[in-house]
């Protein structure tokens, strides 16, 4: 039903996390009602706000209890602490205000928005970037050496900055407006000193530039100098990596503001970057790191004593949520990026992590370089003809088996970038399953066990990005016939190389988006397909077609009508195609989605448009009686609920294929009237 998608990616929005908690001895926050928390506020004593704070900032990340503080306006009781005179409870205050943002979703943001959040925020922020370089205002806390709070201060501030900017347009505005982007770059100037602070602004960095045309006459050539500078960094420890990467994401967002006779060498360094990070082993990693931890763990034992324990115990909460164990007390697991939330001593840990979101980012940075410059939003964009005709290439690169691809990603710089960095190669190598001997270790090992997650996400990322390669190449750019089959090859064993056919939403997705795109280029140029058994593409299709994502179900049951499309102009293969069109007749009446049935109608026209084959193949599963009772039910679904459930783009598609529908129903007839 159209031409396969290509997928732009944005920053996934929420980071909750939190300061630590600072009262050992006491009850948990559980048992304090939101009332009497929020009147604790307003108490005359430092402590008791901050623990006030502190207990807030831990209910808040239990999603069922923020509608309790939202009825008794939290944010209008939380904002005046960003400028309390004690520093320890503008600390905590910015961290509840953080995870209600986190935990809250969009609407929470908006509602913070409403109700003036920017304002203490946008104070805060500057002093503390005037604070940043002074060394009063920076005392150090009891029981904690060397604790800025400025810099503290200022990574809560600037994660909650990151939030609401990412979920309300109203935040970026006043961030405009307010000339912010001067202090958050000041904050960047530490990266030397304290990247997880730059981790921070680097996130939020990217957020607030990305289609914000308005902010770039504000990167001026001293802001793009500390920009280069971090990413010119020589530091190889991973969070470095991951800092590095996110700085060229800001970079890419913000190129119009680079003069044409350096974007060629600027996005060569941003994919300098890319493939540097893509270059790193994840699997050896999490081993190397793992035994690391395990060594220095084993040294620290020896001396270890009772009170050195019970520290470490008072330091640490058992997590509520079974893929992370062990977190800092008032803080929660953050979808994006966990590592600032690990306990100080998991380094190791940490390390890791930093790579494998490193890499993710790079990824879906990739995508977006691949994709056309003016989505409006975070859906799927349809690639018309002319955006192709653009998008194709003229050089070639070949690599690892053979395998050809050379994306021509928006101009003649990205392409040459792509081919200098061996993007697509690290790619591909990125769509691999993860080390087995990783994998396991990460089972059986509590804490380690959410890089599982972000393992598999680095996979499915790595698919995305060959779709959007294979949609803006052509074949001679590809490698050729040998090398797609070799990919088609590669994509089938990921499918069926295990036991069971993967059941994962996420990795569906993507695996069948890659396939669609591939079988695609292959059947244009024809190519033959067999990467797959008839027995493997029906129960590739069966899994699929019970997905809960809509995504799924359509390019399973595009990749069903472009393989029967292909098996229609072959010898014996009737039987194959009665089993292929019952099951899209079938997908065609009961599926609940309009969209995913029009698909299927698509589909059966594509299998049954032509062939001796198909012919035989249609009258004995009964195609067209099927078809001319299912006309006047498809055209009733349409009327009922097509309005206000479907976009105008998806309802001139479906208009389109109920007209097909009206076409190929005529067509049949006549090939019924027609003597043998």
């Amino acid at each position: 039903m159209g031409k396969s998608r290509a997928r732009r990616f944005r920053r996934a929005p929420f980071s909750p996390a939190g300061p630590e908690q600072r009262r050992g001895g006491e009850g948990g926050p559980e048992d304090e009602p939101a009332a009497e928390l929020l009147e604790k506020l307003q108490h005359p004593s430092a402590e008791v706000r901050e623990y006030a704070c502190a207990s807030i900032s831990k209910l808040l990340q239990q999603k069922h209890v923020i509608p309790a503080f939202l009825q008794r306006d939290v944010v209008r009781c939380l904002g005046p602490l960003l400028m309390d005179h004690s520093l320890a409870v503008r600390e905590t205050a910015a961290g509840a205000l953080r995870n209600l943002s986190a935990c809250g979703g969009f609407e929470v943001c908006d509602d913070m928005v409403t109700k003036d959040i920017m304002t203490p925020l946008v104070a805060l922020l500057k002093e503390c970037s005037t604070g940043l370089d002074t060394n009063q205002l920076s005392p150090k806390k009891c029981r904690e050496m060397n604790k800025n709070y400025i810099e503290d201060i200022a990574n809560e501030a600037i994660n909650l900055l990151w939030n609401v900017c990412e979920c309300n347009n109203t935040a970026v505005s006043i961030f405009n407006k307010e000339g912010c982007l001067e202090a958050v770059l000041h904050y960047m100037k530490k990266f030397s000193t304290n990247v997880d602070l730059a981790i921070s602004v680097a996130n939020c960095l990217q957020a607030v530039t990305e289609d914000n045309p308005d902010l770039l006459s504000s990167f001026n050539v001293s802001a793009q100098h500390v920009l280069e500078t971090v990413m010119l960094c020589p530091e190889s420890t991973m969070k470095h990596i991951l800092l590095r990467t996110l700085i060229a994401g800001t970079i890419w967002n913000i190129k119009d503001t680079i003069p044409p006779g350096s974007l060629g060498s600027m996005v060569n360094a941003i994919l300098k970057i890319f493939s540097e990070s893509l270059a790193i082993d994840a699997g050896e990693t999490i081993i190397r790191m793992n035994e690391a931890e395990k060594n220095r763990l084993k040294l620290a034992a020896e001396p270890e004593t009772e009170e050195n324990m019970s520290d470490v115990r008072d330091n640490c909460v058992l997590s509520e949520d079974d893929d992370m164990e062990e977190i800092p007390k008032g803080k929660v697991k953050r979808e994006n990026d966990i590592s600032d939330l690990l306990p100080s001593d998991k380094w190791e840990l940490k390390e890791v992590t930093a790579l494998l979101m490193a890499q993710q980012t790079a990824l879906e940075i990739i995508v977006n370089m691949c994709c056309s410059e003016d989505p409006s939003d975070d859906e799927w964009e349809e690639l018309s003809s002319s955006d192709e005709s653009d998008l194709f290439m003229e050089n070639s690169y070949n690599e690892g088996g053979g395998l050809l691809m050379s994306p021509l990603c928006l101009s003649d710089e990205v392409n040459s970038a792509f081919l200098n960095n061996l993007i697509p190669k690290k790619i591909l190598e990125k769509t691999a399953f993860p080390n087995s001997v990783a994998l396991d270790i990460c089972m059986h090992n509590p804490s380690w066990k959410p890089l599982i997650k972000k393992l598999n996400a680095v996979q499915c990322r790595a698919l995305t990005c060959l779709h959007s390669i294979l949609l803006v190449s052509d074949v001679d750019c590809l490698g050729g016939a040998s090398a797609l089959q070799s990919l088609a090859q590669h994509l089938s064993q990921l499918v069926f190389s295990k036991t069971e056919l993967p059941t994962d939403t996420e990795f569906l997705e993507a695996i069948t988006s890659a396939l669609r795109a591939l079988l695609q280029t292959m059947a244009s140029k024809n190519i033959s397909q067999q990467c797959m058994t008839s027995e493997q593409l029906l129960a590739l299709c069966e899994a699929g077609i019970h997905s809960s994502n809509a995504s799924v179900r359509v390019n399973v049951v595009s990749i069903l009508g472009i393989s029967g499309s292909v098996l229609a102009k072959g010898q014996d293969t009737a039987e194959t195609l009665k089993m292929i069109g019952k099951f899209l007749l079938e997908v065609a009446m009961k599926e609940s989605s309009l969209v995913v049935a029009g698909e299927a109608l698509d589909a059966l026209f594509d299998v049954f448009a032509d062939g001796k084959e198909a012919e035989k193949a249609a009258v004995q599963i009964k195609l067209l009686p099927a078809l001319k009772e299912f006309q006047p039910v498809f055209k009733m679904r349409m009327r009922k609920e097509g309005k206000g459930q479907y976009s105008t783009d998806q309802l001139c598609v479906l208009d389109n294929v109920k007209m097909n529908l009206r076409r190929f129903i005529a067509y049949q007839e006549t090939l019924g009237k027609t003597p043998a």
